[in-house]
């Protein structure tokens, strides 16, 4: 495999989980930040490095999220879900300083 198929095969790998979570988001109605950000098109990884720092902004804010239980391996373990309003409040008080996390931060705004 040439290196021309393998970032397409990465291509369509994350437009393919951006896709999932953005139905996930239909569906439920509410999700994790980290799950709102992929959708917004990030990889997993920057994903969860723009969650934490919303996560820190919610707090800041006062926007509290839904609680709920889910599995974690063996465990359950409470996480906080958000709706795409609550998002889009997070992410217009979130002043990322990396071009990626500004376009994903522009996203998450309209996407409420």
């Amino acid at each position: 495999m040439n290196a021309r198929a393998r970032a397409a095969r990465r291509t369509i790998r994350q437009r393919a989980t951006a896709n999932r979570a953005h139905a996930r988001i239909a569906r439920r109605g509410n999700a994790s930040l980290t799950t709102h950000a992929i959708a917004a098109g990030l990889p997993t990884r920057a994903a969860r490095s723009v969650a934490s720092t919303l996560r820190k902004t919610a707090t800041e804010l006062g926007v509290t999220g839904t609680q709920h239980r889910v599995h974690a391996g063996r465990r359950m373990r409470t996480t906080t879900r958000y709706t795409p309003a609550q998002v889009a409040v997070l992410a217009a008080a979130y002043q990322p300083r990396k071009p990626a996390y500004k376009v994903a931060a522009a996203r998450l705004a309209l996407a409420a």
